[in-house]
């Protein structure tokens, strides 16, 4: 396959360059020139801009029905979040290794199956048995938590969709890790986004 062209964009007049050059040859207008990304098969096959819905908005002040938050049973975790989780939503935690994401996460996890919530818990960081050991440690052995140790993001998504929506779903995982074992499986020839914390 050849290697794609550069190609440099001019800002002001929108003539394309295939190098780099202080100034627009067809305008004369400097540092207007900016490279722009050519085509990869990657890029093309994967190209979000365009075949999806159209969405339809509505006001910010809008009447109607606003959610109702599900406490954690964590009453500094719901203020954190605003009063508890937002059915539908998805809440990123991150912070420094070791200050506790896991096992508040877990904490939350098992007070809401407790309360009778089917809950699902993925460990991409832990085996199942650390997990575990943690839940006895804090007293929630107990808690009828589902849970799981896998890394790739497509066997957590294939298994989440095969089965019936649950109340809450933790997926407790480093994302750059889960990404990279993901892109080393066949269908990834391509580096892919690299998300981080």
């Amino acid at each position: 396959m050849a290697k794609p062209k550069r190609r440099y964009v001019c800002a002001a007049c929108g003539s394309v360059s295939f190098r780099w050059q202080g100034q627009c040859a067809d305008c004369g207008e400097w540092n207007t020139l900016s490279e722009e990304a050519p085509e990869t098969a990657f890029s093309a096959k994967h190209d979000l801009s365009s075949g999806g819905r159209p969405l339809s908005f509505e006001a910010l002040d809008a009447k109607g029905d606003m959610p109702v938050r599900r406490s954690t049973g964590l009453p500094e975790f719901d203020r954190a979040l605003g009063g508890g989780l937002v059915p539908g939503s998805a809440v990123l935690m991150g912070g420094d290794p070791g200050i506790g994401k896991s096992t508040l996460l877990l904490q939350a996890a098992a007070r809401i199956a407790q309360g009778g919530g089917n809950v699902v818990y993925v460990s991409g960081e832990e085996a199942a048995g650390q997990v575990r050991l943690r839940a006895e440690r804090l007293g929630l052995a107990g808690a009828p938590v589902l849970l799981a140790s896998a890394t790739s993001v497509r066997d957590i998504l294939t298994t989440l969709g095969g089965m019936e929506a649950p109340a809450l779903v933790v997926i407790d995982l480093d994302p750059d890790h889960a990404l990279r074992h993901d892109r080393g499986r066949a269908g990834y020839s391509q580096p892919g986004p690299r998300l981080s914390l």
